[in-house]
C-alpha cells in the first residue's frame, strides 16, 4: 500500500469535513473518544442508511457537535465528535489536525 501524502490542514469544522468527505465515501478518521480520552482509529462511510431501524435519534448530533457515521469495521453507527478529530484520510491525502478541530 502506497503512504499517504500528509497536507496542511484547510480551516476545519463539521461543515469543512462534510464538505471533503461525500456521502457513501469510505474515509479513516483518528479522534479522541470524549468518554475515556482514549486515541479511536475508525474506518468509515457517511451516508448509509441500509441498517437503520427506524425513528429519531435521542439527541441532536449537530446541537452536540457529532458526526454520525457508519464504522465500517464494526458494522454499527458511531458518532464521532468532531473537535476531537486528529486526523482524516481521504481520497489519500491525509489531513492532521495536532490540536483538534473547531
Amino acid at each position: 500500500m502506497a503512504t499517504a501524502k500528509i497536507v496542511p490542514a484547510p480551516a476545519f469544522n463539521r461543515a469543512n469535513l462534510r464538505a471533503m468527505v461525500r456521502d457513501g465515501q469510505i474515509f479513516a478518521v483518528e479522534f479522541i473518544k470524549r468518554t475515556d480520552g482514549t486515541l479511536r482509529r475508525m474506518v468509515c462511510r457517511l451516508g448509509v442508511t441500509k441498517h437503520l431501524k427506524g425513528g429519531d435519534a435521542a439527541y441532536d448530533a449537530k446541537d452536540r457537535n457529532l458526526l454520525t457515521v457508519f464504522d465500517m469495521e464494526k458494522g454499527g453507527y458511531r458518532s464521532i465528535p468532531v473537535e476531537a478529530v486528529q486526523r482524516l484520510t481521504v481520497r489519500g491525502q491525509t489531513f492532521s489536525f495536532a490540536g483538534g478541530v473547531a
